[in-house]
């Protein structure tokens, strides 16, 4: 029992020694942290910053950029009328030629003898038929007299038409021969450009042929076929017609080229007309402009870009291409700030590319602001410090180095629709 007691005893007088211990070195960190609060409590994050533009709504042009091939206003095969051998080439290959000039001579021989040939026939039948007159003269006045019968005369009168009829085909002969002969002149039948000879000198025409000797293409002023398809056509048809785009101004010089190698043609071009078949294999139909070209600078097969203006939005919205973000699903949205300085997602439906900007159809209304930049520090719902970066001069987005045509007025025509990356989604 003592050896028992002892035990206890020891070990509790142990207890407060340890208690006195461990008492100090909380009191220790108690008095760390009350003396540096800043390890406690984490820093609240900054406020993110991003920038954005003022929604207002502006007139835009309804462009689109669209392909076509050139093709020559006039085009003309030459073609020989007689056969015959070429004796002479007159012209110069790839030169401008007239209407009328004489590209190639044929052996005009054969066809001299034959117009002599059929001269003297006329002479003979012209002698023959001053006889058959006098000879019914004759009988005319004889039968007033009662001196020749009536058979006589009718017989005299018949063989003078006969004479008559037999002149009038000697003249026709003539004037074949006279033709064949001047057929033997090859002359151009269009103003134009001549391409390369497809004869020379010393080829027999054979009778019948109908092989080209050459090809001419009128090339100013000079034709742009662009292709459209049938539902954009149909959209902007009824765009037009419910009044969303308002028509341009008749004789408008609304379209303009741009070349293969990205540079713009200096001369605007008129559209004449749209095509009413499409084609059934693309589901497009051919637009025809008409560009002067007076120095030739636009010759057939040409591939071309045409940059045409099909109406103008007079209250359009528009925002720069980076603004415009994509659900998984696909979708268009741009992220808004509200007026209590926070950010929140919004759908939107868009439209064409205008040059740096997205058309916006529907979703957006004037005065919105939207996000352009900072959207990696964005969530929906935070606070944020805008800034606002809305262009000068009423233009939606930034500015940005673009392509622009010449008007017809010699004003700067605006920028086109062109192919826009779409924003990844943060």
């Amino acid at each position: 029992m003592t050896r028992t007691l002892s035990v206890r005893t020891s070990s509790s007088r142990r207890r407060p020694g340890r208690a006195r211990t461990v008492l100090p070195a909380a009191l220790l960190l108690l008095g760390l942290a009350a003396c540096n609060p800043k390890q406690v409590a984490a820093p609240a994050p900054p406020v993110p910053e991003v920038g954005f533009v003022k929604v207002e709504p502006q007139a835009i042009p309804y462009l689109r950029d669209l392909p076509g091939r050139v093709a020559p206003m006039r085009i003309a095969e030459v073609r020989s009328r007689v056969s015959g051998l070429v004796v002479k080439r007159l012209f110069e290959q790839g030169s401008q030629v007239k209407e009328g000039d004489i590209l190639y001579k044929i052996d005009p021989a054969p066809y001299q003898v034959e117009l002599a040939s059929a001269e003297a026939a006329l002479a003979r039948q012209e002698a023959a038929l001053v006889l058959a007159r006098q000879q019914a003269d004759r009988l005319e006045q004889l039968l007033t007299r009662a001196t020749a019968s009536q058979a006589q005369y009718d017989a005299a009168f018949a063989a003078k038409k006969q004479a008559e009829a037999e002149v009038a085909g000697a003249k026709a002969a003539r004037d074949r021969a006279q033709l064949n002969l001047g057929w033997t002149d090859v002359r151009a039948p269009i103003t134009g450009r001549i391409g390369r000879a497809l004869l020379t000198e010393g080829t027999l025409i054979e009778p019948g042929s109908t092989g080209a000797l050459a090809t001419i293409q009128q090339l100013d002023p000079i034709y742009v076929d662009i292709t459209q398809s049938v539902g954009e056509l149909n959209r902007l048809r009824r765009d037009l017609a419910s009044g969303e785009l308002a028509r341009l101004e008749e004789n408008t010089a609304n379209v303009h080229l741009i070349m293969d190698d990205g540079s713009l043609y200096p001369l605007a071009g008129r559209l004449l007309f749209s095509d009413v078949t499409a084609d059934p294999s693309t589901g497009q139909v051919t637009l025809r402009v008409q560009f002067p070209n007076p120095h030739d600078e636009l010759f057939p097969g040409m591939y071309v870009r045409a940059r045409i203006k099909q109406g103008i939005d007079s209250d359009a919205i528009a925002v720069p291409q980076q603004a415009i973000q994509r659900t998984d699903d696909g979708r268009a949205e741009v992220w808004v700030v509200r007026a209590d300085e926070t950010v929140m997602r919004q759908p939107v439906e868009v439209g064409p590319v205008v040059g740096q900007n997205w058309l916006i159809r529907s979703g957006l209304k004037a005065g919105e602001r939207v996000v352009i930049d900072g959207f990696q520090k964005i969530t929906v719902g935070a606070k944020v410090k805008p800034r606002d970066q809305t262009p000068v001069h009423g233009e939606t987005g930034p500015k940005h180095d673009t392509d622009e045509a010449p008007d017809a007025s010699g004003d700067k025509a605006e920028v086109a629709p062109r192919a826009a990356a779409v924003q990844p989604r943060h």
